[in-house]
């Protein structure tokens, strides 16, 4: 057997077992791929290369077995292999951490965010960091900014300390545990925020692999607008201390557009909606001033 058969043999396996996908592939092929080449300690992106490599019975049982343990735990592949990528990066990752995934990170890489920033772009907050991806991701899109990257869990700290420290950033990225924005140090330029966001009834519905996830960093109440109406409240509350003048805030919400518009009618029309590879819904942008002033 070679490389691209194992592949194809293990990616019929997912398929008949009918796993869920998303957390970095969305089919059974790629997730095969990663999983095989992984365990093969083969290059991830280098499939063509390898493809036709034999693959001897002690590699093929160690890929079964890897297999298998996806299939029976309905872990995401990122749990299993600790590894996940954002625009070509490099993270570590594990359960004490959501699989990073934001679309946040396309626009950090596309420029499609950069007609609201300039040279008066010095101070990021990543809110809701995770593992501390987007972060990263920021202070490499932006050489001139620091970055606060905050989450309310310890443990999702911990893994941002791994990945902030893997990309040698600790002079740039100061990690800072808070409740929403409560411990956060303002005011900002830009404000990152993948928030928890599935409404109740989503949540009952999610495949295992998501349910594998920190609940805290999924699920925001009936509507999936909890955590967002808190930071709006906050802010709103006390603008100069979370905002410079000119501040932005990126904000993600998945498949909660109408959730979003009917909990905030006022703000519906001053938003921008950004592309992104799933649509046009996923990520907006409102400005401070849109975001605090009477509608």
């Amino acid at each position: 057997m070679n490389v691209i058969e194992l592949i194809e043999a293990s990616a019929q396996r997912l398929s008949d077992a009918g796993v869920a996908f998303g957390h970095g592939t969305t089919n059974a092929f790629d997730e095969a791929a990663w999983l095989v080449l992984w365990r093969l300690n083969l290059p991830i992106d280098g499939l063509d290369e390898v493809a036709d490599l034999p693959v001897g019975t002690d590699q093929t049982d160690a890929v079964h077995e890897l297999i298998g343990e996806r299939i029976a735990t309905r872990k995401p592949a990122a749990y299993l292999t600790k590894q996940a990528w954002l625009q070509g990066v490099p993270f570590y990752v594990d359960e004490r951490a959501i699989v990073p995934r934001s679309f946040i990170a396309e626009v950090l890489a596309d420029g499609s965010i950069d007609a609201w920033l300039g040279e008066h772009t010095r101070r990021v907050l990543d809110l809701c960091t995770g593992n501390g991806s987007l972060a990263v991701l920021a202070a490499m899109a932006f050489p001139e900014v620091t970055v606060d990257a905050a989450d309310i869990s310890d443990d999702a700290l911990a893994v941002a300390r791994i990945n902030v420290d893997a990309h040698g950033l600790q002079d740039r990225i100061t990690l800072l545990k808070s409740d929403g924005v409560s411990g956060v140090r303002g005011p900002y330029d830009l404000v990152l925020c993948n928030p928890p966001y599935v409404n109740a009834a989503s949540m009952q519905a999610l495949p295992a692999e998501y349910r594998a996830e920190p609940e805290l960093a999924l699920a925001s109440g009936e509507d999936g607008m909890d955590f967002t109406r808190a930071l709006f409240a906050a802010l709103r509350a006390a603008p100069d201390r979370f905002l410079s003048e000119d501040a932005v805030l990126v904000l993600e919400i998945g498949n909660e557009r109408p959730n979003f518009e009917r909990a905030f009618p006022e703000l519906a029309p001053a938003v921008t909606w950004l592309p992104t590879t799933s649509g046009d819904d996923q990520l907006l942008l409102v400005t401070r001033d849109a975001l605090i002033l009477p509608h």
